[in-house]
């Protein structure tokens, strides 16, 4: 019988799971550990997630809930770079604080098969890489500069959770941090538009225009002169070979 005040049994099925997950060392965790932790029974697991896979499933669900409640709650700060170097440190000290649930959500990869909710983070991540677009600090087009900094940000703290706790050397994340900021992005406040260390104004005016034009839609422009003019600018802005 539920106690007053307790939570349900699904509530409780989730805690136990992550919390042996946390505890496991990358030793599997068994459908009995989770129960007795909960204090349920297995038809009450089955019940609620199909089985002991559906229930990791939830976990990880909920593990980027949370993350990504974490990045769309830090503020702001009007300097868009700023914010990249701030949106990379939060995502190393998630994964520091949830070093097996990290693993789970970022480290379980199979070939030729990309986790949806990777999709979502990386996703976020394009939209803050707008706003720096949009401010003419982007030298690659939003898209690919998420693609680099989710790669390379994953990589870093996955690295950086294999060492032990007591020899993490967090240099190697900024070290990181700012290589791959200073291959997608221009830290100058001083003219944004020409002070790319080679990149042609063109191409960052261009992506610039099309972060601005994708977030505003303005009325001046019918929707098919919307996409021929925002095609014109991806063109523009695309880093080909030429």
């Amino acid at each position: 019988m539920k106690k007053v005040g307790e939570p349900a049994p699904k509530v409780r099925l989730l805690r136990a799971a992550a919390a042996l997950l946390a505890e496991s060392n990358g030793e599997t965790v068994s459908t009995r550990q989770i129960t007795q932790a909960a204090r349920v029974t297995a038809p009450t697991l089955y019940h609620h997630f199909g089985d002991k896979e559906g229930l990791f499933d939830a976990v990880v669900a909920e593990g980027f809930s949370e993350y990504l409640d974490a990045e769309r709650s830090l503020p702001t700060s009007g300097q868009p770079i700023e914010d990249l170097r701030m949106h990379w440190d939060n995502h190393v000290q998630f994964g520091l604080d949830h070093p097996h649930l990290y693993l789970v959500m970022f480290g379980n990869i199979q070939p030729e098969r990309r986790p949806s909710m990777v999709a979502s983070a990386e996703a976020f991540l394009e939209e803050v890489l707008g706003r720096a677009a949009a401010a003419a600090r982007l030298v690659v087009s939003p898209h690919e500069a998420a693609r680099s900094m989710l790669a390379a940000n994953i990589g870093v703290t996955l690295m950086l959770i294999a060492e032990p706790a007591a020899k993490r050397n967090l240099e190697l994340s900024a070290m990181t941090r700012e290589a791959v900021i200073s291959a997608v992005a221009t830290d100058s406040e001083a003219d944004p538009t020409t002070d790319t260390e080679g990149t042609p104004s063109v191409v960052v005016a261009a992506i610039a225009l099309n972060a601005a034009l994708q977030s505003s839609h303005p009325d001046q422009l019918s929707s098919s002169e919307l996409k021929l003019f925002l095609e014109w600018l991806q063109r523009i802005s695309s880093r080909s070979a030429s």
